[in-house]
């Protein structure tokens, strides 16, 4: 009999954000597949400490893995192992390689069970809290750096809020896009270091929130919505 995959969110930021099912899973399973081993090391030694956590058997696959990993991770199950897949922050498989393993697996072994173990998402975190009309809403991953212009007419045409994940380092120059494209007047709402220390959460018009993020030194990943 195949083993079963459990798709295990993990803390955005604090730690405590870490669910009940999560830890027992982490706990029971016979090896976990972290994107970076020592990310999810520095997790599994708080949840030693604070729960009796004591699965340190990691494997590492990220987005230079190649087939060969795969195999590997295939040949586990095959074997009847059961794995748990994790990424450095948040839910496998969103805006991370963890989706082509995913794919990956199903094609080798129908059997296998690919079980969904939900918790924490910046992209969600950010959405419940951006006070927009999100019912409907289109998450972009990373906004592309090339050939927006189709997609920038599509959310136009369709006024649907739109959600991405940006750098710091390359905020200010998408600020200044969102502003020429969809007018300074466009409300927006951006979420800097959610559930850490130094969260931020900036929400006004364009131009407004523009000036705030530039009077300040900008670090830490940030969530963008964009009300249409």
């Amino acid at each position: 009999m195949s083993g079963n995959l459990y798709i295990v969110a993990t803390p955005i930021g604090n730690l405590e954000d870490i669910t009940l099912r999560a830890i027992k899973i982490l706990n029971d399973v016979d090896c976990i597949i972290a994107e970076d081993t020592r990310v999810t090391k520095k997790l599994l030694d708080f949840l030693h400490n604070k729960y009796q956590v004591s699965n340190y058997k990691l494997l590492s696959y990220h987005q230079h893995s190649g087939e060969e990993k795969k195999l590997e991770i295939l040949n586990y199950l095959n074997k009847g192992k059961n794995l748990a897949l994790v990424t450095d922050a948040g839910t496998p498989g969103i805006s991370d390689p963890g989706n082509e393993l995913v794919s990956f697996l199903y094609e080798k072994n129908s059997e296998i069970k690919i079980i969904p173990v939900p918790g924490a998402s910046a992209i969600t975190a950010a959405l419940s809290v951006c006070g927009f009309d999100i019912n409907k809403f289109v998450f972009l991953g990373f906004l592309p750096k090339k050939k927006r212009k189709k997609l920038f007419d599509w959310l136009k045409k369709g006024k649907i809020a739109f959600a991405f994940y940006e750098s710091p380092k390359r905020i200010a120059k998408t600020l200044d896009i969102l502003e020429k494209e969809f007018g300074p007047e466009t409300k927006i709402f951006v979420a800097r270091e959610l559930t850490k220390v130094f969260e931020t959460l900036y929400r006004g018009k364009v131009f407004e929130v523009k000036e705030k993020i530039l009077k300040e030194s900008v670090k830490g990943e940030m969530t963008v919505v964009v009300n249409m």
